[in-house]
């Protein structure tokens, strides 16, 4: 009682700094380090992104690619391109030395498509679960692991909750999908942003009965994920690409409609090409034409001294068979565009691996020493003791023996 007393008076004595300075070491202990800190002070102030595996669309987003340890929604009706831009992202994770995870709740993920858009299939997480509630707790799983630096849903309209699934055909459940999105991500919003984690939901679109004004277009799974999302992404179906007898693709058109890292509201169109994906060299001969680093006169484009080829699908076979100029013009790019240098993400977990074994050795080497500490104090406390007994004792003779020499009274 009198330790607790004499604590809570020192407690008082401190000054305010010392206060909140002992306050904030206790935080750390608890609940590691980086739980509190000052705003100006953040290490990670600059956003770190992984390049979405289009180069007009990194520029769109405002920071050079999809933000790390965010959530992202892209959503769009069907046939419009939504899983395409997901695969190219999960294939740019991968050449970025990142692992990825495909949650495919819609069972409908096809394999040589994504080879073909350079995903490397024999590396890529696939799960296919029975229920909304088993795919999400999947998704926790990975991304609480701390090993995975992308996670796509495909799709959110297609996780079906338990109860839904048990019941009967034409059965209503209103708003069960909602609640189980809700818990969802209130639960995985923080390990997303602690783990660094990208988190892409695909979602679909439906309409809504009865609107007169503005759009009646809404998508499934309530209003959380419109919260809890960074960016929300939508993807429309453009004109077809060739002639009409033979189209070789479509325009792919994309707009930022919610963005929380730069400006939103940003337009772009790609081509995408059947069987190939998003035209890559495309987009770089439009955005290099932009920045006169391309030059157009007429139908032909030039760069350079170099002829490309008159017509832009005759600059693109140029471009495809000299792949030192299309390494040079893209480095142009990037750079008239401000783009930041690419993440290596399998460096900075080697990195991440050598602070925590560090940092591991640090509090093994702290724990010794106040381990050697506390037996030295224990051991020093026992030779006081000794010494305290030995004292009495000593002093209990010498009572004894000055007793002794006392004279005796005449009486005796």
């Amino acid at each position: 009682m009198a330790k607790k007393s004499s604590k809570k008076k020192a407690d008082e004595n401190l000054t305010r700094e010392e206060s909140l300075a002992k306050a904030l070491k206790e935080i750390e202990k608890d609940f590691g380090k980086g739980a509190l800190m000052k705003l100006g002070e953040r290490s990670d102030q600059k956003i770190s992104v992984i390049p979405s595996g289009s180069l007009a669309l990194d520029v769109a987003l405002g920071v050079g690619g999809y933000p790390r340890g965010r959530i992202i929604e892209v959503y769009g009706p069907e046939s419009s391109g939504k899983t395409t831009l997901t695969l190219h992202a999960i294939a740019s994770v991968q050449k970025h030395g990142g692992l990825a995870a495909f949650i495919d709740a819609e069972h409908a993920l096809d394999p040589e498509y994504a080879a073909k858009l350079g995903v490397d299939i024999d590396n890529l997480f696939l799960s296919q679960p029975d229920t909304g509630e088993q795919g999400l707790a999947i998704a926790e799983k990975l991304i609480s692991s701390g090993a995975i630096d992308l996670v796509v849903v495909d799709s959110v309209a297609a996780l079906t909750p338990q109860a839904e699934i048990d019941g009967d055909m034409g059965q209503s459940f209103v708003g069960l999908q909602a609640r189980m999105m809700s818990q969802a991500l209130r639960k995985l919003s923080a390990s997303i942003n602690k783990t660094k984690t990208l988190a892409i939901f695909i979602n679909q679109l439906r309409e809504k009965v009865g609107v007169m004004f503005g759009s009646p277009e809404t998508t499934p799974g309530g209003r959380a994920l419109k919260f809890y999302s960074t960016i929300r992404i939508d993807v429309r179906k453009g004109e077809p690409l060739g002639t009409k007898e033979e189209p070789y693709g479509t325009q792919m058109k994309i707009k930022i409609v919610k963005n929380k890292v730069a400006p939103p509201f940003k337009k772009i169109i790609v081509e995408n090409v059947f069987g190939e994906g998003i035209s890559q060299i495309g987009e770089l001969i439009d955005m290099a034409s932009e920045k006169d680093i391309i030059k157009k006169g007429g139908a032909w484009y030039s760069y350079g001294d170099d002829r490309l080829g008159q017509g832009k699908e005759k600059a693109k076979v140029y471009l495809e068979e000299h792949p030192e100029v299309l390494a040079e013009i893209f480095a142009k790019v990037r750079e008239a565009y401000e783009i930041g240098e690419e993440i290596d993400l399998k460096a900075e977990k080697e990195n991440k691996k050598e602070e925590k074994d560090k940092d591991k050795k640090k509090k093994t080497s702290k724990k010794k020493k106040a381990d050697k500490d506390k037996e030295e104090e224990v051991a020093e406390e026992v030779e006081t003791d000794a010494g305290t007994e030995t004292e009495e004792v000593i002093a209990e003779n010498e009572e004894l023996d000055l007793d002794l020499d006392l004279p005796l009274d005449d009486d005796e």
